[in-house]
């Protein structure tokens, strides 16, 4: 029999990684978008700074601490990709990139944490639909939890990968990566913003 906790990890895994939900994903693309598997060490304090966001806010809101208009959380969410894909951009047009990535550092990982916040209530309308009557909450909040960070990790290890791949093979800059990636995200979510407009 399949425990409760494989039930709502695999949920939070494949509630991430759907395609036809696919804005979670194209949020973490962009925010990978301007760095290579070189520099992992701050990529990592970026996506934890994301994953300490959404954890919070999902926990919260799903024990109902917290109540956010559902139509708000799912215009805000393509908002996090457009901010996150003009940041790229702004990176871009630093004449040096070395010291834009130390004087951005703080701005970014504060901007990963907003936004987590904001994608962690996005899970949580989710998650409340999945666990119907469930009256234990711990346990499917956990696993559910854990699913989302095991799928955080395969986008933010692929992206970079991605990039890796594009630079090497096809010879393209890992700038032009950036602002192509950043460019094509920001202005699907511009469109989604807009068919999401909640007011």
């Amino acid at each position: 029999m399949i425990s409760t906790f494989t039930v709502y990890l695999r949920l939070g895994f494949e509630h991430l990684l759907d395609l036809r939900g696919y804005d979670h994903i194209l949020f973490l693309a962009v925010l990978c978008a301007a760095y290579t598997l070189a520099r992992w060490r701050e990529l990592l304090v970026l996506v934890t700074a994301f994953t300490i966001g959404h954890s919070v806010s999902l926990a919260v809101a799903t024990l109902r601490l917290v109540r956010v208009d559902t139509g708000l959380v799912e215009f805000l969410i393509p908002v996090t990709i457009v901010a996150t894909a003009l940041t790229n951009l702004a990176g871009l047009r630093r004449e040096d990139p070395a010291e834009h990535r130390v004087a951005a550092r703080p701005l970014r990982y504060a901007l990963a944490l907003v936004f987590g916040v904001v994608h962690g209530l996005g899970f949580s309308n989710f998650l409340r639909l999945a666990l119907g009557e469930e009256r234990s909450l711990f346990l499917p909040l956990l696993s559910f939890n854990i699913g989302l960070e095991l799928a955080q990790i395969v986008v933010a290890v692929g992206v970079p990968a991605v990039a890796l791949a594009a630079v090497r093979l096809l010879s393209l800059p890992q700038r032009l990566w950036t602002l192509l990636l950043s460019a094509l995200a920001g202005g699907a979510a511009a469109v989604m913003a807009v068919q999401r407009w909640p007011f």
